[in-house]
């Protein structure tokens, strides 16, 4: 008896040209319903939204990869979450939406053809597209909302999850998303060729119990990163990320390891450790704005390897002024999407609180001939509500500038050795205000 099913005896074929998405959705129906594996056989799928199911196990063959339509209509709108706010969005490639006991593994490619949707955000030179056009006319903070892009993979409302040897390359949107979801492993996961806008690598929104281990990430935004809800939204909702694990991960290309900026509902219980960052953007970062509220709390940090990071330590709590402030009048006649993500939190509530963070065993090179910019320390916090028991310890920092440290309270260094080669260029204060 047959222990899985080959998608190509449903009809897939695997040409990259033909959508394959009935034939692999038929499959993937009737392996839950027999709990019976799904086998991706070697081939091109081109597809639009698959939804896994209760217990689904779907394995990739060596070769096999799925690859995103550009049609927007093969990804049928859903109630989910994007960039922290609940609203319809088009589903990911690959979906598990309330479907407890899933694995995806094997070491095939989901490849979203993100040239496709780049070009539609922000143009082949990445300085046109629609995003311009709602520049103009100081829509920054609603931008990212209306221009829909697929993303490439949803976890979402969902338990005892396992994704394993997969590659993500060429997302339209965010690689790899889990929210509100509880006892997920990722492992071995790869991501590249991501240059795109908003392509981050994995996304853990408002979940817990989840660990990220031996993953490697190349992104054009933010490559492992924990959120848990925007501004108004987030705080209606209320859903914390906490007990997160992210270890023996490399990072390439891209904003690091970040913490942020969605965390209205809160993050607590991080433990990130034995990564390597080389020629990444950010190494450990945390970002959050003024309209954000919610708390970053018990994390520790620890034996991290940075070669060529340009800012190993960026934490800004006003970041991106244009993306979080947002112009309008008269909420109540707004669409009703744009009202969500204008939704604010009480004003006595507003202000991120960093506390309790440890650092310790860090070590942080430059090449002789390393041309970009290089900030020891961007530690950034409001007066009314400053950073908390901060503490650094046997880390060795070689920058080109110090960088700044405001509004931190009960900031401790023990063993730390910082080389500065010059004074601050106050240009990178906003190096990240796309």
């Amino acid at each position: 008896m047959t222990t899985q099913l080959d998608i190509k005896d449903f009809g897939a074929t695997g040409n990259g040209v033909e959508k394959d998405t009935h034939a692999i959705q038929q499959a993937i129906d009737l392996g839950a319903a027999q709990s019976k594996a799904v086998f991706i056989s070697k081939g091109v799928y081109l597809v639009g939204a698959l939804f896994l199911k209760e217990g689904s196990k779907l394995k990739f063959e060596d070769g096999a990869t799925l690859l995103g339509s550009k049609d927007l209509a093969d990804y049928p709108e859903i109630e989910t979450r994007v960039a922290g706010v609940e609203m319809p969005w088009p589903a990911a490639i690959l979906n598990a939406i309330s479907a407890n006991n899933v694995e995806i593994s094997g070491n095939g490619l989901i490849d979203g053809q993100g040239q496709h949707w780049w070009d539609i955000y922000c143009g082949a030179d990445k300085n046109s597209g629609l995003r311009v056009d709602y520049d103009k006319k100081g829509l920054r903070w609603i931008a990212d909302y209306l221009v829909k892009r697929p993303r490439s993979c949803l976890i979402y409302e969902a338990e005892n999850i396992k994704i394993s040897d997969i590659t993500f390359e060429r997302a339209g949107f965010w690689n790899l998303q889990i929210t509100y979801a509880n006892n997920v492993l990722v492992r071995n996961v790869k991501i590249g060729d991501n240059h795109g806008p908003s392509t981050d690598g994995i996304d853990i929104d408002s979940s817990t119990n989840v660990r990220v281990t031996e993953c490697v990430a190349s992104c054009g935004d933010d490559c492992i990163v924990i959120k848990s809800g925007r501004d108004g939204d987030g705080y209606r909702v209320g859903k914390i990320s906490e007990n997160i694990e992210i270890d023996n991960c490399k990072i390439k290309s891209g904003y690091g390891i970040t913490l942020g900026s969605e965390v209205s509902g809160g993050l607590r219980g991080i433990h990130i450790h034995d990564i390597e960052f080389e020629d990444s953007d950010c190494g450990f970062r945390m970002k959050s704005s003024k309209e954000r509220g919610g708390f970053i709390e018990d994390v520790v940090v620890e034996n991290l390897h940075m070669k060529n990071v340009q800012f190993p330590f960026s934490w800004i709590m006003d970041w991106h002024n244009s993306y979080n402030r947002k112009l309008f009048e008269n909420i109540d006649q707004l669409p009703e999407m744009w009202q969500a993500v204008a939704l604010q939190i009480p004003e006595n509530m507003q202000m991120t609180k960093v506390r309790n963070i440890s650092i310790s065993n860090v070590k942080a090179t430059l090449d002789p001939d390393y041309k970009l910019p290089a900030r020891a320390f961007d530690l950034v916090a409001f007066p009314e509500k400053p950073m908390e028991n901060i503490r650094f310890s046997q880390c060795s920092i070689e920058a080109k500038e110090f960088g700044r440290i405001v509004a931190v309270n009960g900031l401790q260094f023990n063993d730390v050795t910082v080389s500065i080669a010059g004074e601050n260029d106050y240009s990178n204060d906003t190096f990240d205000n796309r």
